[in-house]
């Protein structure tokens, strides 16, 4: 059941280039609403140049209102008539610092320097050591730990989590929907992206490994959509997994990071009636697409 990774030609000595990606959705809006929208590259160093274009009816409508989420994400904020919405964004990036795959000095979050305690989480790892909506880890503890208690904790057990649910859990799409949680695909043994993820970050957590979910644009994914990863932290730092292996992690683009899929949907409708009517999304990259393994630790910009 478990569908093939993206196929890389051999990149020697060379690494992601440039990188665009887009995304073009259009909606039915039924009436007047309020719309929010997680689209936008995150912010760093190798955006070079983007732009967001909102239209109803053809007409222009005036910027959207831009608020900063965690982590460097971008959310923007619309508010619109009734009619035909149309969303556009394109954005060229530069390639990932060389930093990007590179170990961190271990750090502690943001815990003043206490040398009488032990290594203890800062706040921002505790956040993502506690269950959430989609990812119970609260109700898998026993299940994680028999299965990967044994090993050293850290980066070992990411590791075995991650090639435990890439050798057991079937890539099907239209198998989820957006009440699916880990544990569904924890039980049925299959999933889409975001399932792979939610699993990744619920058995993290389990172990209490902290673990967050990323919404990234992905050059190679096919077929061609949002993608979805997962980051646990140690080693003082946050490592990028992938238990899809459907596209190779250097080339990723972040653009939103939370707790699970709720902190970080493409789109949320806050107020009014509005349908999906279409959407488009591109990733790509200049030259070949790198040759990923799969469990080396990489770091994402």
């Amino acid at each position: 059941m478990q569908s093939e990774s993206y196929r890389p030609s051999a990149h020697p000595g060379g690494g992601v280039a440039e990188r665009v990606v887009s995304c073009d959705l259009t909606f039915d809006v039924g009436e007047p609403a309020d719309v929010a929208l997680h689209i936008a590259a995150a912010n760093g160093r190798a955006v070079r140049a983007e732009r967001l274009d909102v239209t109803m009816d053809r007409r222009v409508l005036p910027v959207a209102v831009e608020l900063a989420t965690p982590h460097g994400g971008r959310l923007h904020l619309l508010r619109t008539p009734p009619g035909i919405l149309s969303v556009s964004y394109r954005a060229e990036l530069g390639p990932p610092p060389a930093t990007a795959g590179q170990p961190a000095a271990a750090i502690r979050g943001d815990l003043p320097d206490l040398p009488d305690l032990p290594d203890l989480p800062g706040l921002e790892q505790l956040t993502y050591l506690r269950a959430s909506r989609y990812c119970p880890s609260d109700h898998d503890v026993g299940f994680a730990v028999a299965e990967f208690g044994g090993l050293p904790p850290g980066r070992p057990q990411v590791e075995a989590i991650t090639q435990w649910i890439h050798s057991r859990v079937g890539y099907v799409p239209g198998s989820s929907n957006v009440h699916s949680c880990a544990d569904d695909a924890l039980l049925t043994g299959q999933g889409v992206c975001r399932d792979f993820a939610h699993l990744g970050i619920t058995l993290c957590r389990a172990l209490q490994i902290p673990a967050r979910f990323v919404a990234v644009y992905a050059p190679g994914l096919a077929p061609m959509d949002f993608h979805a990863v997962f980051e646990a932290w140690f080693d003082g730092a946050w490592w990028t997994y992938d238990a899809t292996r459907r596209a190779p992690r250097e080339g990723m683009v972040r653009i939103a990071t939370g707790r699970d899929a709720a902190d970080t949907a493409f789109v949320n409708v806050l107020r009014g009636i509005v349908v999906l009517q279409s959407m488009e999304v591109t990733a790509t990259v200049t030259g070949l697409l790198p040759i990923d393994d799969s469990l080396a630790p990489h770091r994402l910009c």
